[in-house]
């Protein structure tokens, strides 16, 4: 796969064709996901999808549909209509639900509604009636959910695959996982060329979805070192967006992901260290740089992140040097008002008073000294 790399970029992630070279943060804005604990307010029109099913777009996707026994990966939340207690929250567990149009779970049929009318990067919020939900009698287990309740949807398709079969990751062997994953990360990197960022992330997301971390549980030896040979360059590439979109935050954690596989991948480091930098947090970037420095020790673009540090830090010392330069320095002194004419002359007036009478008292001594 051939390197994608910014014009600029020429060092610490050239040795990975795999991975997306990014050094500098383009101005382009993205829209995270909300964290809200309650429905988001929609304005958008309300499609009838089905008597029980009704769809409002949040977010426009692109691209087409999914059809039946297409494999999809998405992220949702759940509430009950009724309460607005949410009882499911895959953002949150940051893990994507893996869904086969047509062999969804009973409870899923509302869901699959929703998602099969679905474009990849859509997001929509969906009511669907207890009957396409969790029934009459409802969930007393894991998620907990009242009899004959409502439900509204909060739902992302990532994307999906149309796999003729429709076969299931767990009914794949670890190769075809593997191997799905990888076509899925040279996909994402294909769209990040095109500046596709929001795509390019949706095709990172759905090839780590495939090596979930219960089934790299699984892997020993040489499939072990195949899957994170896709994983971890995915979990970089998404980063790499993030810090384009501004979401720092979200780059930090996918950095941190690969760090807790591998402590010395001084692309994470580097990354992270961008990401901790344009969040102010000057401290842990420089430690970032500097470990990221000690594995890459001849790369250019460590070093000029550690000048733009040392540069920061001096200016911000100059800064606070001026601001407490009163507080800390010498105490002003007092500025003499100019006198006028004839200040200056009754001045002079009382000394050449003060002059004569002591001139006079040193001669009235003298003489009585003479006289005794």
């Amino acid at each position: 796969m051939e390197e994608i790399q910014e014009h600029e970029s020429q060092s610490i992630v050239k040795d990975d064709e795999d991975e997306i070279v990014v050094e500098q943060a383009a101005g382009v804005h993205g829209d995270p996901v909300q964290h809200g604990d309650f429905p988001p307010k929609v304005d958008s029109a309300v499609e009838i999808l089905q008597e029980k099913v009704t769809k409002q777009i949040v977010k426009e996707g692109h691209g087409q549909k999914p059809c039946k026994y297409a494999t999809c990966f998405l992220h949702y939340r759940a509430w009950t209509e009724s309460t607005q207690h949410k009882f499911e929250d895959t953002w949150h567990e940051q893990r994507p639900c893996e869904m086969v149009l047509g062999k969804e779970k009973k409870e899923m049929a509302g869901l699959a509604v929703g998602v099969s009318s679905m474009k990849a990067g859509e997001r929509a919020l969906l009511h669907v009636g207890w009957e396409l939900g969790y029934g009459k009698e409802g969930s007393f287990s894991f998620p907990n959910v009242p009899p004959m309740a409502d439900i509204i949807y909060e739902v992302e398709l990532i994307g999906f695959d149309e796999v003729r079969e429709g076969k299931a990751r767990g009914d794949m062997t670890a190769e075809e996982r593997i191997g799905a994953a990888d076509r899925r990360k040279m996909d994402g990197n294909s769209l990040f060329k095109d500046e596709k960022l929001e795509e390019a992330m949706q095709q990172y997301e759905m090839a780590i979805a495939y090596l979930g971390d219960d089934f790299m549980f699984q892997l020993f030896g040489k499939y072990r070192d195949m899957a994170l040979a896709v994983k971890n360059p995915c979990h970089l590439n998404m980063a790499a967006c993030l810090i384009k979109l501004k979401r720092h935050e979200e780059a930090i954690a996918q950095c941190t992901i690969v760090l807790a596989e591998d402590e010395n991948n001084a692309k994470a480091l580097f990354r992270r260290g961008k990401a901790r930098a344009e969040l102010g947090q000057t401290d842990a970037a420089r430690e970032d740089f500097l470990k990221a420095r000690k594995h890459a020790p001849e790369d250019k673009a460590i070093m000029r992140e550690l000048r733009f540090l040392d540069e920061h830090d001096k200016a911000i010392y100059k800064k606070q040097k001026e601001i407490y330069k009163g507080i800390f320095g010498p105490p002003p002194q007092p500025k003499r008002k100019p006198a006028n004419v004839l200040t200056r002359m009754w001045q002079w007036l009382v000394l050449i008073c003060q002059w004569l009478l002591s001139l006079i008292y040193r001669l009235f001594k003298r003489e009585r000294r003479k006289a005794d």
